[in-house]
């Protein structure tokens, strides 16, 4: 079994169709999937779909993008949300220097924020860093030594420095269907030296579909194909890297139930 640790399945592009995707994910051997929080302001949105769906969970917080939009959320009503037994992370949270949608100051001061809810309750914090490398690494250095919190770097498409760094600060590292693209050899050479239990997949779908179906919407039975080629990558089985990545997964989102004996990889 794989867990697709990062999609979005309150965006409009399911909308018709929720209730399949998640069927064919777990047809396709995806059995759990978190889908993650843009906007704490709609968060009621994502718990209903984490409610309605056993094998589905959430995260709450507000993405670098919508960072200016709200500054005015709280590490408390961060923390009082992440309460419900569904909400198995923080985030996604971070910033992005690449579209640049919010002030750079605006995405510091929610990401900060949503590090203190991570730190205060032990729940990861989904870390969205794009074209920022050095400032990112820069707070996780400054916040770490405040006290440790758990954490993903999402969709990891950054250096070799920031893999390193959040590694050597008890990070996870994502790779989504970037992975796949004929174009990220630096990338796969990033993923090969990555601890094997420190290794997640994810399809940040609709986003970024994997090799064949690059430039098509994404879903969350995708997330077979970027682990095929993770596992091609790491010199390991397709049952192996389904153990490795599912195993990490539900050390890290502590709040997820076992899994059912006989569930994991091969």
């Amino acid at each position: 079994m794989l867990i697709d640790s990062h999609c979005h399945l309150d965006f409009p592009d399911f909308a018709e169709e929720r209730a399949a995707i998640v069927a064919r994910a777990q047809a396709a051997g995806v059995g759990r999937m978190v889908t993650i929080s843009t906007r704490v302001k709609r968060f009621q949105q994502i718990i209903e779909i984490a409610e309605t769906f056993s094998d589905v969970y959430c995260s709450v917080g507000t993405h670098p993008h919508n960072a200016a939009e709200e500054l005015d959320v709280t590490t408390d009503e961060l923390v009082q949300l992440a309460a419900h037994p569904k909400v198995v992370a923080i985030g996604e949270a971070g910033l992005d220097y690449f579209y640049d949608k919010a002030p750079r100051d605006a995405q510091a001061q929610g990401f900060r924020t949503h590090i203190a809810a991570a730190r205060q309750t032990g729940l990861p914090l989904v870390i969205h860093s794009r074209d920022a490398d050095d400032d990112m690494a820069s707070i996780l250095e400054d916040e770490t030594g405040k006290g440790a919190f758990p954490f993903i770097l999402h969709c990891f498409s950054s250096g070799r420095r920031l893999a390193e760094i959040g590694v050597a600060l008890g990070g996870y590292v994502s790779f989504s269907g970037i992975l796949t693209f004929k174009n990220s050899t630096d990338l796969r050479a990033i993923a090969a030296d990555v601890p094997r239990d420190r290794l997640l997949v994810e399809t940040d779908a609709p986003y970024l579909a994997p090799i064949p179906f690059r430039g098509k919407r994404n879903e969350p039975a995708l997330v077979v194909n970027t682990a095929r080629v993770l596992a091609e990558t790491i010199g390991v089985t397709e049952g192996e890297i389904a153990t490795i990545t599912t195993d990490n997964c539900l050390r890290l989102f502590s709040r997820m139930p076992p899994l059912p004996a006989g569930s994991r990889g091969a």
